[in-house]
């Protein structure tokens, strides 16, 4: 067994976990990563870039269908579900593989294994249940991510109820699922499912879908959704389910009280996650925990000198971005750079990729008026868009909130074609500080999807031009 010795050790080689490994190297720390799956963790092997693979192909195979409607012929298309797999799973090999070039790239040591602190300044890394290094630092930063949340009576089983793991990966199309919680992870997959043609049903505890976005965003998403067949029941929890040899029996109770009985092929749970501080040997240390989370500040620093934590790990948003961005601000802040700010998680841009995509950043009109602030609400249509209607996609909304007084941008609510790239102007002027002036002497290009956001900010001010 080596000893090994570093400026920075790593356990966790997701998102937040990599890119802070590689920021440190580039700074002239020695650095170690430990990770005991996969390079890249759940968002590149597991979560958001295979499932964006799903999704293209669920889009490529609606606009097949659809085909007459831009004057093509195309005659029964059909799924090939092994090939939409293998192409998912072929994507999250290959990034997973370029993680590893960059991080031999950086010499970056990496140690095969699970990272456990043993100590001050120390870290045990086993395999298998045998200890493999014992690894020292004067800096730890745990990245070990989080895990689908079960709920009980409806514990995953990999077969007929489903984690996003297994939703990612079927053998066979269900003919029917049962999506329970619609959060961004199960829209995705109630809108690729029913994309492939299956029957979908969501059940949302709380009284809206999408219950971090916009209110109006949350609305026009639904008659989206129930435009193309999905049902939705919102305010509705589920009572019981019972597995048979190859369907699954459940009861739904809704909003008004009433109960539902429907079966079907597969259940997918969707409920929320919770973080892997199972096994770290926190005990004894000043690291805090609170509902499954790891407290830190603004640069990961946790209660215990030497200990940092980033990403899912340390709250909410879950998002790979927002992981990535404090590994490199906790590495730097390491490192000693002067002139840094900690992360303002109002700047963080969310993104949902069903059909229609929804994106948003900053505060939405209702936590704006929670907070006392005076609005001025823009609103722009697809409809009122040329490139939109070039496109045949017009079912879209551009809201922009801004404070009534200063000018001030506090927040961008989209739905639509391709609103997870339009959202980064957005996070830009949010960024700079930008107001309603600078936005307005924009110049957007034509004909392009980037102008609904311009329309809305004149909209905002009366001053709309399409509609």
């Amino acid at each position: 067994m080596a000893d090994n010795s570093f400026d920075l050790v790593v356990v966790g080689g997701g998102p937040g976990g990599y890119v802070a490994a590689i920021r440190a190297a580039q700074l002239g720390l020695a650095t170690a990563l430990v990770e005991r799956e996969h390079l890249g963790g759940i968002c590149l092997n597991w979560g958001c870039i295979p499932t964006k693979a799903l999704l293209r192909t669920a889009e490529v195979f609606h606009l097949m269908r659809h085909a007459g409607d831009f004057g093509l012929a195309v005659d029964n298309p059909r799924v090939d579900l092994p090939a939409i797999v293998k192409r998912s799973r072929d994507i999250a090999a290959q990034l997973a593989g370029g993680v590893k070039h960059l991080l031999k790239k950086h010499k970056v040591t990496v140690f095969d294994g699970e990272g456990r602190l043993a100590g001050k300044g120390k870290v045990a890394v086993t395999k298998d249940g045998k200890e493999i290094a014992a690894v020292a630092a004067r800096h730890i930063i745990l990245a070990t991510g989080a895990r689908a949340r079960a709920l009980p009576g409806i514990e995953p089983d990999g077969k007929l109820i489903w984690t996003y793991k297994e939703a990612m990966v079927p053998t066979d199309l269900p003919k029917s699922i049962l999506v329970v919680g619609s959060g961004a992870i199960g829209m995705e997959f109630a809108s690729f499912y029913r994309d492939l043609g299956a029957d979908v049903t969501v059940v949302e505890l709380l009284p809206r879908i999408l219950p971090v976005e916009d209110e109006e965003i949350s609305a026009f998403a639904r008659k989206a959704f129930e435009k193309q067949g999905m049902r939705i029941h919102t305010g509705a929890s589920i009572t019981s389910v019972q597995k048979a040899k190859s369907n699954v029996f459940a009861v739904v109770q809704t909003a008004d009280r009433k109960t539902h009985s429907l079966t079907v092929d597969r259940v997918i749970l969707a409920v929320g996650i919770v973080g892997n501080v199972e096994g770290l040997g926190l005990e004894g240390t000043g690291v805090k925990v609170e509902k499954t989370h790891v407290i830190a500040d603004g640069f990961g620093r946790t209660g215990e000198p030497g200990i940092y934590a980033i990403g899912d790990l340390a709250g909410a948003p879950w998002l790979a971005h927002k992981a990535m961005h404090e590994g490199v601000l906790c590495v730097e802040a390491i490192a000693g750079q002067k002139g840094l700010h900690a992360l303002d998680k109002s700047n963080i841009p969310g993104c949902t990729y069903c059909r229609p995509q929804i994106a948003s950043i900053g505060l939405t009109e209702q936590a704006a008026k929670e907070q006392g602030i005076k609005t001025r609400i823009g609103r722009f249509p697809y409809i009122g868009n040329g490139k939109a209607i070039a496109l045949g996609d017009t079912e879209g909304l551009v809201k922009t909130v801004f404070d009534a007084a200063t000018g001030e941008l506090l927040g961008a609510h989209l739905v639509g074609a391709e609103v997870t790239e339009l959202i980064q102007g957005f996070a830009i002027a949010r960024t700079l500080e930008t107001t309603e002036a600078e936005l307005m002497a924009t110049v957007f290009p034509h004909p392009t999807l980037s102008e609904t956001m311009h329309e809305s900010v004149l909209a905002a001010y009366g001053r709309a031009l399409h509609i």
